[in-house]
This record gives C-alpha cells, structure tokens and sequence, in this order.
C-alpha cells in the first residue's frame, strides 16, 4: 500500500511556505482588495458611508430587538387581557351577552362573535412571525384556553379563535391594536437622514478630491512637455497645498535651467561662429588650392558639428505645445524626403489630434528618417493610434543594429560607424536628439527588428 504524497505547502512572493490559514487569509484579503474602490474618491466616501450603513444595522438591530419588541408585547398584552376580561363577564353574567359585545366593539375595538356548538380542531397553533409569538404567549399568559391564531392579513385585521366550554368565541381584532408603525417611520428616517448625510459627504469630498485631480492633470501635463494650467493654483487641504507649491516651485526651477542653459548656449553659438566666419573669410581671400579646399572642408564639417551639438544641447526647450494633427505633420515630412529622390512610402490613420512642440516633432522623425535613408534603400513611415498612445513607425531595408547595440545608440556621439568620416556616420547625435524630443512630449523611443529585414523605430506618445 503506498504512502499519499505530503501536500505541498504554498508558498508566498517572498519564497517562504504559506500554512493554509495564512493562503486562506491571503486570498480573502486580495479578494477584498480587488473589490475596493481604486480612486481616492470612492476610497474616502467608502471611509465615510462604511461607518455609516454600521451605525444604521446597529440601530435597526437594537430598535427592532427593544422597542419592536417591547411595543408589540404590550399591544398583544392589552388585546390578551381584554379578551380575558370578556370572557370573564361572559362567564358570570351569560344573559347580558350582547350588551357585553357592544361595550367591548365600541370601548376595545374588538368584533366578537360566539359560535355555540363549535368545536376548535386539534391542532396547535402555527407561530409564522414574531407577533405570532408575542401574541400566543400572551394568550396563554391571561386567556389560558386553546386558541387558534389567523395573522395572514395582520396589517388590516387578525382573527382570534378561543375554545370556551360549549362554544367557540371568535374575535376579530383591528391592525391597529397589533401593528405599530413606528418601525417603518423610524427606517425611513433613518435611511433618509443618510442619505442627505451622504449627498452631503460626496459634495464636500468632490470639493477636496478636485484639487488632487488638478495637481495630477498639471503633472501629467509638464511631463508630456505641455504648460500646466494657466489659473493653476494652490487650493485645497493643506497637504494638498504644500504638494502644488512644491511642483510650481519645481516647474520653475526646471523651467529656469532651462532658460540658462539655452542663453549660454547661445552665447556659446556666438562666441564660435565669430571666428568661424573670420577663418572661412581668411580662406575666401587665400585663393584657390587644394590646401585652401581642405581647409574649407574642415570648417564647414566643423561648423556642421557644432550645430548638431547645440540643437541636441538645447532641445527646443522654448517651443510651446500646440494641439495639432500629427497625421498632416507626418505625411508633410513624408512629402518633403519623397521630393528629394528618397524612396518612402507614407501611410496615416486617419486624424490624429494631439499635443505637440511641431519643430521638435519634425526634428524627431526628420533624423529618424535620415538614419534609414543613410543605410537602406526603402523607407516606411507609418502613423496611427494604438490604445491609448500614438504609435509612429520608421522601417528601412538596411543592415540593422544588433540587438545588444541598440540601447547604445541613443547615447549622445555614439556611432555605429567606427571611422570618424562625418558623411557615413554622422556625428552620433540623431537618435539623441530624437529620443530627447520623444520623452519631453512624454513618451519614448524603441529600436526593433523591421519587418523588412532592417531596423524599425517605433516613437509611442501618449494621446
């Protein structure tokens, strides 16, 4: 006979075996979580009605358990003993009895009748509800005879038949006398008083929530290179307003380096163009030779060079975003390489409206564009919507980057191309200056492999 196998205990995240109460709790737990609302809105109103809707079951339980209770017994007490009592003057006064149920349908609200001969079948009583209960015990309490309960239409009239000696005495007893409805009343109440409690909660908390919402509509906005709002303003709780003048002292302080470093670089631009231009007019009045060629070569190559470094230095920290068609922006550079003999094809989807800096954009895909013309001889350029991004694809027919190499290529002056000739590898600053201008709108920049057997750039922005 073999043994069963152990059961394996499970394990948690961290690699050390679960008990199964602990996985039970566990599961309970992530059960819970993944019920709860996921906004702080819904969150704080959770924190607010939770405690709520408990004090209401609360107070339910201990209304129904007291007071329901306690008012039904004494309703049920009353008609008991005013049904004793009428059989108590039946029994010593028999001659008066219809005077007796006049009194009684006039004074206690009770309609009597007495069936002589009637016999009551044997059968107990059927206890359906807690009135039922209440009113039995009370009948065996004061009444002390066999008796039959109909409480089917309680709320309009209950029907009470006791078994006397030679008759059987049936009583007819209003809702009123058994049914109270300070229970409804105090229900409806009480759930109406939350409510308006509730309507009130939810506008106050929208009041507190809405700032946190315009910080984050604010961040999200700067990270995707866009101006916050113009009336963006601290507001709110004061947490909430330490965390706004905290990222409006910090977009300033961003926006601040930016400005210093684009006026140095202009400075800079000045200060070496100044004798760039002295060197080619010296150039210009030496003549023509062959040194004087070379020499004019180097300073154009050198002057190519440094603008490359300050555009990607600069970043076109100063263009403002403009909500525009990125498909008119795509098939307008499209048409400008087509023009000049480059062999691309263009496909957008559609309409594409978005945010965009328009120059730092086409500086994006015009590099893009010019590392897959430089190593193949086909270009696609596609544009489309993609979830909830924007996805723009530039494939070539060209060698393409080894995988282990492609991450390497953004780096600023790295080339691919081991010689330093400028006119087969370029100065290592396209994909650089790409990538820049793809995450300050907020997105990013991935080399894969191309369809077509070369390299494909895939740009994602957020919509």
């Amino acid at each position: 006979m073999t043994e069963p196998s152990p059961i394996k205990p499970t394990h948690s995240p961290a690699g050390k075996p679960m008990g199964p109460i602990r996985s039970t709790l566990r599961t309970i737990r992530l059960t819970i979580k993944s019920g709860l609302p996921k906004t702080l809105f819904g969150r704080a109103l959770m924190i607010i009605v939770m405690p709520l809707i408990l004090l209401q079951i609360v107070s339910a339980w201990v209304f129904y358990d007291r007071h329901w209770d306690t008012v039904t017994w004494r309703l049920s007490a009353s008609v008991a003993g005013d049904i004793a009592n009428t059989i108590d003057q039946l029994r010593r006064t028999p001659d008066a009895r219809d005077e007796i149920f006049q009194s009684v349908r006039q004074n206690m609200e009770l309609d009597i009748t007495l069936l002589q001969g009637e016999i009551l079948p044997n059968q107990e009583t059927e206890i359906s509800s807690q009135l039922d209960r209440l009113l039995a015990q009370a009948m065996n309490e004061r009444v002390r005879r066999p008796f039959i309960i109909d409480s089917s239409s309680f709320r309009k009239q209950l029907i009470l038949q006791i078994q006397l000696k030679d008759a059987v005495l049936n009583v007819v007893v209003p809702g009123s006398r058994l049914f109270s409805s300070t229970t409804y009343i105090f229900i409806l109440w009480m759930v109406g008083t939350s409510l308006v409690l509730f309507a009130v909660a939810s506008i106050f908390m929208r009041n507190q929530v809405r700032p946190i919402r315009r910080l984050a509509r604010a961040v999200e906005s700067f990270g995707k290179g866009r101006e916050p709002e113009q009336d963006f303003k601290a507001e709110g709780a004061l947490e909430v307003r330490q965390a706004a003048n905290a990222f409006n002292l910090m977009s300033e302080r961003i926006r601040r380096q930016i400005r210093q470093r684009t006026d140095m670089l202009s400075g800079v631009s000045h200060d070496l163009r100044t004798p760039l231009t002295r060197m080619k007019l010296q150039l210009a009045m030496l003549g023509d030779s062959p040194e004087t060629q070379e020499l004019s070569v180097n300073v154009s190559e050198m002057e190519k060079m440094i603008q490359d470094y300050l555009t990607f230095a600069r970043g076109e920290g100063g263009e403002k975003s403009i909500e525009c068609d990125l498909s008119e922006v795509v098939k307008d550079l499209a048409a400008t390489w087509q023009a000049s003999g480059i062999a691309l094809d263009c496909h957008a989807e559609g309409k594409i409206v978005t945010w965009l800096k328009p120059n730092a954009f086409r500086r994006c895909i015009d590099n893009l564009i010019a590392n897959a013309s430089r190593y193949g001889s086909q270009v696609w350029l596609q544009a489309g919507k993609r979830g909830n991004a924007i996805e723009i694809l530039v494939d070539d027919n060209g060698p393409g980057i080894p995988e282990q190499e492609r991450e390497d290529a953004f780096r600023p002056f790295y080339r691919l191309d081991r010689s330093r000739n400028p006119s087969t590898g370029g100065t290592g600053l396209g994909l650089s200056i790409s990538r820049d201008v793809a995450r300050t709108h907020g997105g990013e920049i991935l080399l894969e492999t191309s369809p077509h057997g070369g390299l494909r750039a895939r740009v994602r922005l957020p919509i």
